[in-house]
C-alpha cells in the first residue's frame, strides 16, 4: 500500500482554474444540507445541563466569546426526517474559552468517531488564534458543553464548523489586540498577535494571551463579519499534524464506551424477538424475578434484566418464558428486488424528479441505445465497536455516555422515551470506534437508561455482534433502471434513470446530456434501513458510472475519453485526469488482468478511481491489485487525515464491491455475525494511491463520504474489461466470479 499521500495544487484546465496561484479570495461553497440525509427513519426499536454561565465559572477566569447571532451556519437546523428539532441558541451559545495559564478551549457539537476531525479543529483554532497546536482543547459532543448540533454526518463538519470556529477564533484575537492595546494606551494597529503572545510593534513589549486573561472575563458578541485567514496564508492548518492523542488509542488507554466503568455499576441485556415485528403475546417473567440480583424491567414490548454481569444478566432472560407473535415476512433476500420494483409508490414527488427534453424521442432515434438494470443489496455498517451505552441517574437528572453521530438527538429520544425534559438529560460522546452513518439513533442509550432507572444504579449495555447485525438498521437495497442512447460519435443523447427504495442521494448525473429523466421511487421498509456512508450516492454512482462504461464500450471510445467527451465540469475533469495520470491510463490489455474506472462529485467533493483487478488462472478467483484515487475537497485542512479518510474509504469500498450482503429470511438475518458476513480482511486489501488536490482557492469541504463513491464501478468495470462479463450487481462477487 503506498504510503504517502501526493498532495499536488490543481492543474485543471478552464478558466475557472487559471488563477490558483494568485487568487486573493476563498471561493465559498453552495451546497446545501441533502433534504433526504434520513432517506429512511430508522425509527425506534422499543415502543414504549449544567448551566452555560455556571460552567464558565468552573472553567476559570478567562476570554468568553459568546455568538447570539442568528442561523449560525455551524449550528444546523434540524432536517424533518429523523432529527428531534430545536430552535438555535440565540443567548449566550458559548465556543472558545481562553485561560489564564494559556489553555484554549473550543467547544463543538460535532462528535469523532474516527474522521480525525478533532485535530484539523484544532488546527484550525490555532492557526486563526495565533497560538501552539498542543495548547488546544477540543471539548465535543457533550450537551452540556458544548452548542446545539444536528449531527456528524454528510461531509458537514469541515465545511460548517471550520468557518465558524475561525470567525470565533478571529474575534478572539482582535478583543485580546483591543485589551493589549489599552492596557499600553497604544492603537491596536500597532498590535501583532502571533505564538499567543501580542507584541507592541514600537516599543517590544509583550504579552501572553495568558496573562493578559488573569484576573478578569472579558466577554464579546460575535460580530456579523470578521475576516479570517486565507488557506494560502495558513500557518498550522494545512499541515499533516499527527492525531490528536494518537498513542492512547494505539495503546489501549483511550477509553471507549464499552471501557467506562462507574462505580456500582450494573450490565444490562434485552430480551430480543425472534423475528421483525414480533411482539410479545405473553410473558411469565417470575422465575427470572426470583434470583438473587437481578432487576427485571417489563414496559410494552421491552424486556431486559440487568445483573452484577453479563453472563448473570443473560440467564435471567433465558429463565423469563415468553410466546411471541410474529407477522409474515414481506420478502426475503433472494426476492427483494422483484418485491422492491412491484412495491414502489406510483407517484413520484417532484422534489425526486428531473425532467429535461424529450428522453422517449432521443432513445427512439439515437445511434446507440444502451438498457440495464442494476440490483444493490443491503448491507451493514459492521462497525468494529458495537452500540453501547452507560446510564447513571442522580435523582432526576440523566447522565449518559454513548457513542453516537447525534448527541442532541439522542437526548431527544430519551426525554421522549423516558418522558423526562431534555434539560435534565446529558449525553457524553466519548471518541467512538466508528459509525459510517449508522449510529444516528439511541437505541442502547434508551436501554440503558430503563434500566438504570429500575436498578438505581449505573448500567451498561453492549450490543453483541449478533445485536450489532440485526437490530441495527442497514444500507437499504435498491433497484435502479437506467435507458441511454449517444449519437454516433459518443455524445450522450438521452439519461432514463429510476432509483426504487435505495434512495436519491447522488442521483442526478454530472455529465451533460440534453434528454433527461431521473426519478426516485419509494418503497415500504422491509428491514430497517437509515444512512450509511454517502447514503443512496454509492448504489447510484455504482449505476451510473456502470453504465457510462458500457456505453464507452458501445462507442468504441476509451472509457476514460467517453467520460471527457461528455463532461464540462472542471473539477470532475480534474480528478479524473489526475487518477488517469498517476495510474498510467490507458493501460495495456493483458490476459488475466483487467482495469477500470469511475467518477462522480457528492457533497461539494469530487472523486476519480481507477482500478486493477486480476483473475487466477485456475480458480477464476478476483482480486483486487491497485487502486488510485484522486480527491479533491478544496482547500486541505490536514493532508495526513484527509488520506487517511480517502484510503479508509476505499478499503471499506472493497467490501461493499466485492461479497458484503446481508441475507433474510422468514424475518430473520441469517448471517448475524463476521465468520458469515464477509468484510474486507488483510490480504484483501490492494495497493492504494490517494492523490490529493489542493484548491486553495476553494473553502474546505468535507472528505468522510465522497471518496468511497467510485470504488465499485471501477472495479467492476475492470471486470469486464478483463472477462467481457457485465457485472450489474452489488456486491459483485460474493461467490466468486460467474461462471460462462
Amino acid at each position: 500500500m503506498s504510503t504517502t499521500p501526493r498532495v499536488i495544487p490543481s492543474e485543471a484546465e478552464g478558466p475557472a482554474f487559471s488563477s490558483i496561484t494568485t487568487t486573493s479570495t476563498c471561493q465559498s461553497q453552495s451546497f446545501a444540507l441533502e433534504p433526504e440525509r434520513y432517506e429512511f427513519s430508522p425509527g425506534s426499536i422499543h415502543h414504549f445541563d449544567l448551566a452555560r454561565r455556571e460552567f464558565f465559572k468552573l472553567l476559570g477566569a478567562g476570554i468568553a466569546v459568546f455568538a447570539v447571532a442568528a442561523k449560525s451556519p455551524a449550528q444546523e437546523t434540524a432536517p424533518s426526517h429523523g432529527f428531534h428539532p430545536q430552535d438555535l441558541p440565540t443567548d449566550i451559545s458559548a465556543w472558545l474559552h481562553i485561560g489564564e495559564d494559556g489553555t484554549v478551549t473550543a467547544f463543538c457539537g460535532k462528535v469523532e468517531i474516527g474522521q480525525n476531525i478533532r485535530t484539523s479543529l484544532a488546527q484550525t483554532v490555532a492557526d486563526e488564534l495565533r497560538v501552539p497546536f498542543e495548547t488546544v482543547r477540543m471539548v465535543m459532543g457533550d450537551t452540556a458543553l458544548t452548542p446545539f448540533d444536528a449531527g456528524t454526518f454528510g461531509s458537514r463538519s469541515t465545511p460548517t464548523m471550520t468557518p465558524q470556529l475561525r470567525r470565533v477564533a478571529s474575534a478572539a484575537r482582535d478583543l485580546l489586540i483591543e485589551a493589549a492595546a489599552k492596557e499600553w494606551n497604544v492603537a491596536p494597529s500597532s498590535v501583532r498577535a502571533a505564538n499567543a503572545k501580542l507584541t507592541d510593534s514600537a516599543s517590544g513589549r509583550s504579552l501572553s494571551y495568558g496573562s493578559l486573561a488573569r484576573g478578569k472575563t472579558l466577554a464579546q458578541n460575535l460580530p456579523a463579519e470578521d475576516p479570517v485567514t486565507l488557506p494560502a496564508d495558513w500557518t498550522v492548518a494545512g499541515k499533516p499534524i499527527p492525531k490528536v492523542d494518537a498513542r492512547d488509542f494505539v495503546t489501549g488507554r483511550h477509553q471507549y464506551t464499552p471501557d467506562l466503568h462507574p462505580s456500582g455499576m450494573l450490565r444490562g441485556k434485552v430480551l430480543r424477538p425472534p423475528s421483525f415485528g414480533a411482539t410479545i403475546a405473553s410473558c411469565d417473567d417470575s422465575a427470572a424475578k426470583s434470583l438473587p440480583g437481578i432487576t427485571i424491567v417489563r414496559d410494552g414490548d421491552f424486556v431486559a434484566a440487568s445483573a452484577s454481569t453479563e453472563r448473570e444478566a443473560a440467564a435471567a432472560l433465558a429463565a423469563i418464558r415468553a410466546k411471541w407473535t410474529e407477522l409474515a415476512p414481506k420478502s426475503s433476500s433472494r426476492e427483494i428486488f422483484s418485491y422492491l420494483k412491484n412495491n414502489a409508490e406510483t407517484k413520484v414527488n417532484d422534489r425526486h424528479h428531473t425532467q429535461k427534453g424529450s428522453v422517449e424521442a432521443a432513445l427512439s432515434g439515437a445511434a446507440h441505445r444502451v438498457d440495464a438494470t442494476y440490483n444493490v443489496a443491503y448491507i451493514a455498517h459492521a462497525p468494529l465497536e458495537p452500540r453501547a451505552a452507560v446510564a447513571e441517574w442522580s435523582g432526576e437528572k440523566l447522565t449518559v455516555w454513548t457513542g453516537s453521530q447525534r448527541p442532541f438527538g439522542v437526548r431527544g429520544e430519551l426525554a421522549d422515551s423516558l418522558r423526562v425534559p431534555e434539560a435534565n438529560i446529558r449525553v457524553i460522546v466519548p471518541d467512538t470506534g466508528s459509525a459510517y452513518g449508522g449510529k444516528h439513533t439511541g437505541d442502547a442509550a434508551i436501554e440503558a437508561a430503563r434500566l438504570a432507572r429500575a436498578a438505581n444504579r449505573p448500567v451498561k449495555v453492549v450490543w453483541t455482534r449478533e445485536e450489532e447485525f440485526t437490530w441495527a438498521y442497514f444500507r437499504p437495497a435498491g433497484v435502479i433502471e437506467v435507458k441511454s442512447a449517444i449519437t454516433a460519435d459518443g455524445k450522450l443523447l438521452a439519461w432514463d434513470f429510476h432509483n426504487y427504495h435505495s434512495g436519491s442521494s447522488g442521483i442526478e448525473t454530472p455529465y451533460e446530456v440534453p434528454n433527461v429523466r431521473i426519478e426516485f421511487h419509494s418503497v415500504p421498509l422491509v428491514l430497517r434501513s437509515g444512512s450509511y456512508r454517502g447514503l443512496a450516492a454509492t448504489a447510484n454512482h455504482f449505476a451510473r458510472e456502470t453504465h457510462m462504461d458500457a456505453l464507452a464500450y458501445a462507442a468504441k471510445i476509451d472509457p476514460l475519453e467517453f467520460r471527457l467527451k461528455n463532461l464540462e465540469d472542471a473539477r470532475l475533469r480534474a480528478v479524473l485526469q489526475a487518477a488517469a495520470k498517476s495510474f498510467g491510463w490507458p493501460r495495456a490489455k493483458a490476459e488475466g488482468r483487467g482495469f477500470g474506472i469511475a467518477a462522480g462529485n457528492e457533497k461539494g467533493s469530487y472523486v476519480a478511481t481507477c482500478g486493477e483487478i486480476s483473475i487466477d488462472k485456475d480458480s477464476k478467483s478476483v482480486r483486487v491489485v491497485r487502486l488510485v484515487t484522486a480527491f479533491e475537497c478544496g482547500a486541505i485542512v490536514n493532508p495526513d487525515g484527509l488520506r487517511n479518510q480517502v484510503i479508509g474509504a476505499n478499503i471499506q469500498g472493497l467490501g461493499g464491491a466485492l461479497f458484503e450482503a446481508i441475507e433474510f429470511e422468514n424475518g430473520r438475518i441469517t448471517n448475524p455475525r463476521f465468520s458469515r458476513y464477509r468484510v474486507p480482511r488483510f490480504r484483501d486489501i490492494p495497493d492504494i494511491e490517494a492523490v490529493l488536490l489542493d484548491r486553495k482557492d476553494i473553502a474546505p469541504a468535507g472528505a468522510g463520504e465522497t471518496p468511497i463513491m467510485a470504488v465499485a464501478p471501477a472495479i467492476g468495470n475492470a471486470i469486464f474489461n478483463a472477462t467481457g462479463q457485465r457485472l450489474n450487481n452489488l456486491p459483485l462477487i460474493p461467490n466468486g466470479l460467474p461462471k460462462v
